[in-house]
């Protein structure tokens, strides 16, 4: 008897998983629990083994496609047994009418069942809802009302086709009636690579523009006196090897500051979504890792409760996980406020784009002189280093008076760094 090989849902988030190569061709033999085909989500890359010894039939979906969870990607059998599935999604629980039998590819369930609640995905109704799309009108936009995942259901993807029908523009629209560009003489642009975006960097796209689309954004700048702690991470760096703490970084001061500072403005460490707003007690702190597929953010849960030295601890080894693609979808979940951190770039003050549903986010910039009042220093002024902040936030539940309060207090809390973790 043939065995699918199925492509296995990664968190309760992802819904496809582009392929980004096989291991195996068909007619080859593969031995149970071998790799066969390696994947990636919107978060990380992983392997999918053989769920039994035999000989690889067929391949349903080649390098490149992107994939809905639960689809068959391959058969595995002896040599010569017939072939009778082409890929199809799993339905999961379907109603006897519309199962999907035996040698049949592509059935699917209406998106509504008979009880009349539509099957949508909790990122597509995420994403509907931040782009004012109700459920319903998302699945009367779509052909026959049904999306492209397992039974019908409506997947991120199809939301944003239906969101694409309501008249957005592609950049390469043009005006009814406008006569075509004329063709541009000599060897102009000139050579050009032409490059797939697809997988993270896909999701990354959208995910940016859904955020700016679906929240009224606006950013804060301040300055924070770094000169105590400039002076505490030196310290650190010069501490007893046996202390573990060499290699806490500016960084990692900086989020310790945030996560002791949410504690005080719960608005700022909440989510909102659907008219709801959930303020949370505990902070998860998000944090953007730049890997060479693009940027994640692993989540450091119940931050709140972590010393610094564990604190650093944690984000190194998530980070480390991104940079390897190990880290796990849950990993990159659940974050309730996050912190990017360009610093070490030489960037000072940037606008961070907010990670829906939180409500704001955290850019650090770098460490610069800046002249302060000193009546000691010669003409009065002195240059002294700081760090730069920017607080990005969303203006339909959290207002500038707060947002600029927990900004303020932040930086305090940074030019006091030793008072803060004495505290």
């Amino acid at each position: 008897m043939a065995h699918e090989v199925i492509l296995p849902k990664q968190g309760q988030s992802v819904e496809t998983c582009l392929i980004l190569g096989w291991k195996k061709k068909v007619g080859d033999a593969v031995q149970e629990g071998e790799a066969l085909v390696e994947v990636e989500t919107d978060k990380a890359s992983f392997e999918i083994p053989a769920p039994a010894s035999g000989t690889l039939l067929a391949i349903f979906h080649e390098q490149g496609e992107d994939v809905a969870v639960l689809t068959p990607l391959a058969l595995i059998g002896q040599p010569g047994e017939a072939v009778g599935r082409t890929g199809a999604p799993v339905a999961q629980a379907p109603s006897p009418a519309a199962a999907v039998k035996p040698g049949e590819a592509g059935a699917q369930a209406p998106a509504r069942p008979a009880g009349g609640r539509i099957a949508i995905s909790p990122r597509a109704r995420r994403l509907a809802e931040q782009s004012g799309l109700s459920s319903a009108e998302a699945a009367a936009a779509l052909p026959e009302g049904r999306g492209s995942g397992p039974g019908g259901r409506i997947l991120e993807r199809d939301v944003r086709q239906a969101l694409q029908g309501r008249g957005v523009a592609t950049p390469r629209a043009a005006a009814p009636g406008a006569p075509a560009a004329a063709q541009p003489a000599g060897d102009f642009p000139g050579p050009f690579a032409e490059i797939p975006v697809k997988g993270v960097r896909k999701i990354i796209a959208e995910r940016m523009l859904a955020s700016l689309a679906g929240s009224a954004q606006y950013t804060l700048n301040a300055w924070a006196n770094a000169e105590i702690l400039t002076a505490y991470r030196q310290r650190l760096k010069s501490s007893d090897e046996s202390l573990g703490l060499r290699n806490i970084t500016i960084g990692d001061l900086v989020n310790f500051a945030a996560v002791r500072t949410l504690a005080a403005h719960p608005q700022a460490n909440a989510h909102f979504a659907a008219g709801r707003l959930l303020q949370f007690q505990r902070v998860h702190l998000g944090f953007a890792v730049d890997t060479p597929r693009g940027l994640l953010v692993p989540v450091m849960r119940n931050a709140d409760s972590l010393s610094l030295k564990k604190l650093a601890a944690e984000a190194a080894r998530l980070a480390q996980a991104c940079q390897d693609g190990t880290v796990s979808p849950e990993a990159l979940s659940g974050g309730t406020f996050t912190v990017s951190n360009l610093g070490a770039l030489g960037v000072e003050h940037f606008t961070p784009v907010l990670n829906p549903p939180q409500v704001a986010i955290l850019g650090v910039g770098s460490i610069s002189l800046r002249p302060v009042a000193d009546p000691g220093a010669p003409g009065g002024v002195a240059f002294k280093p700081h760090i730069a902040l920017s607080l990005t936030a969303n203006h339909q539940v959290l207002d500038g008076a707060p947002a600029a309060r927990f900004l303020a207090e932040l930086a305090r809390n940074i030019e006091n760094i030793g008072l803060l973790l004495a505290g």
